[in-house]
């Protein structure tokens, strides 16, 4: 239920989730099923066109219940075919997700926060601060909101075929509300994408990660950036609380078990800072135990950030030495940069509780 509109919003729940919430009302589970398809494969807004319940039981959900997602509050369209949009939350707060077209997928890239309390040091959302947890019907709200916007592609599937929560947030320190939207991302009923078309990014929350374990199939991303504990002390604050040899050990308890599965580790390429040929070697060494792809992505610049980006020849170096060592590497294609819709320049609009930065960083509504 929102803690601020009094009506369960029927958009955030799970199939259990209605299941408990129809049992409670007086009627039959089955018609979970029923509305969590007209909600998400059909878009829904309004019960009054879920042709397939009596008019009875419609008007009784229009009185007990809504669905409601997060408010579209601008748009942008980038050059390469990235657009991004901010949404605006009942609270006042905004957050930003990102769609990015490719050949063989559409990615759509969604928050689970209001700003982020991890403080990463080469991270634009983090200067903000934080405010609060999405709901899960903001967070799949997201999803819901860009299939309406993008419609379907022209051989009847829907345009977003991968999701990854790598937007404004730290998801596993909004567990239960983002387990519950991946829930719905993966249903048959409602979204139907696979587990390796679901990822989850963290920083390395490690119990959660072990808990997120017992709960979800969904693929791993974990924001690495350093290989030895001193750089990502400095880079992920996180690291003092989790080091690297935990992390790992989570990484690997993770996937053990399923032979094919791999964990994707980001890396930001920063000039003189975690780039030199020792930093690739060290980071083989590394990851050599761990079944893993090394994705390099190139520093995206923000205002008053105080790091450049490697140079093409110098990642290009990084990339080659842990190919040399059988570490799959791919160096992540810049997407959307000239709208502030790369990776790490997602802004939005944060009423700080953290007093981290005195200048909150607007967009106008």
């Amino acid at each position: 239920m929102s803690a601020r509109r009094g009506k369960p919003n029927l958009l955030g729940m799970t199939r259990r989730g209605l299941e408990e919430f129809f049992v409670s009302i007086g009627e039959k589970p089955f018609r979970a099923s029923q509305v969590l398809k007209w909600i998400h494969q059909f878009g829904a807004a309004d019960f009054g066109a879920m042709t397939n319940i009596s008019k009875a039981l419609r008007l009784r959900l229009h009185e007990l219940a809504e669905i409601r997602a997060p408010g579209i509050c601008a748009e942008q369209r980038s050059l390469d075919g990235t657009r991004k949009w901010l949404l605006k939350l009942d609270d006042g707060n905004r957050v930003e997700m990102v769609f990015i077209p490719e050949k063989e997928r559409g990615t759509l890239c969604i928050s689970s926060q209001v700003g982020c309390a991890l403080d990463c040091t080469f991270c634009s959302t983090a200067r903000q601060g934080f405010n609060r947890n999405l709901e899960a019907a903001e967070i799949i709200g997201q999803i819901w909101l860009a299939n309406k916007a993008l419609g379907r592609d022209p051989r009847g599937g829907r345009v977003v075929s991968n999701v990854v929560l790598m937007g404004m947030g730290e998801p596993l320190l909004n567990f239960d509300n983002v387990v519950a939207a991946m829930d719905l991302m993966m249903d048959d009923l409602a979204y139907g994408l696979s587990k390796r078309r679901v990822t989850i990014s963290t920083a390395g929350v490690v119990p959660a990660l072990k808990r997120l374990k017992r709960v979800s199939e969904a693929s791993l991303a974990v924001s690495l950036h350093a290989p030895d504990d001193a750089l990502r002390d400095e880079l992920v604050p996180l690291n003092k609380k989790y080091p690297i040899a935990l992390l790992l050990d989570a990484c690997r308890e993770y996937i053990a078990g399923e032979s094919k599965r791999v964990v994707t580790f980001e890396y930001v390429m920063l000039k003189d800072i975690n780039d030199s040929a020792d930093q690739a070697r060290k980071l083989a060494r590394l990851l050599g135990n761990v079944p893993s792809k090394v994705n390099l992505i190139p520093f995206n610049p923000f205002p008053g950030g105080r790091y450049e980006c490697s140079s093409r020849d110098t990642i290009g170096c990084f990339a080659s030495i842990l190919q040399e060592r059988g570490i799959v590497t791919i160096t992540r294609r810049t997407r959307g940069s000239d709208i502030d819709a790369a990776c790490g320049q997602l802004v939005g609009q944060v009423r700080d509780r953290t007093r981290r930065n005195a200048i909150v960083i607007k967009e106008a509504c």
